[in-house]
């Protein structure tokens, strides 16, 4: 790959790491992104899955990997049904308003776009990597990644699919 990483930071949940990470992309992200950020309640659920035998990625293992937390965490959203490395990830793009969060959960989404925040999700990264020329196509990753537990619904598949002018893979 001939891409020179790109300047552009993110902060991310558990989930943006996770199922980049099944599907066989997560070494698409530093063509993506300089660096990502995550907080320490993030690095705990990924390192309680390595305990418990999932596979999970180590953020060890990444230099692109950065842990940072946030100084506080709005006392409003704590009363939200959001997790705790939810809740960090938001809380430090609140306080790092230029960087992109990476998010996938919808209600965390929501609050994230209503807080002014620039919300990608996993999807957003996948077709990213496309556009940038780090895949001929998304269309496997993203039967991977459903095949490792990401839920997709069939609707918004076909809609990633297009947006990615590719086919509908035939079962």
């Amino acid at each position: 790959m001939t891409w020179k990483p790109n300047i552009m930071q993110a902060i991310s949940n558990t989930s943006p790491l996770l199922y980049p990470y099944r599907g066989g992309a997560i070494n698409w992200l530093p063509y993506i992104f300089s660096e990502i950020w995550i907080p320490h309640a993030v690095l705990k659920e990924l390192e309680e899955g390595l305990h418990k035998g999932y596979d999970v990625p180590n953020p060890q293992e990444y230099t692109w990997i950065k842990i940072v937390d946030p100084q506080t965490i709005p006392s409003e959203w704590l009363a939200l049904d959001l997790g705790t490395g939810e809740l960090a990830a938001m809380a430090l793009a609140l306080e790092n308003p230029k960087q992109v969060i990476l998010l996938d959960d919808a209600m965390a989404r929501r609050i994230a776009q209503a807080a002014g925040l620039n919300v990608w999700g996993t999807l957003k990264v996948l077709l990213e990597a496309k556009a940038r020329r780090l895949t001929e196509s998304i269309a496997p990753v993203v039967s991977r990644m459903e095949s490792n537990g990401m839920w997709i619904s069939a609707n918004i598949r076909r809609r990633i699919l297009t947006l990615a002018e590719e086919a509908e893979e035939k079962a």
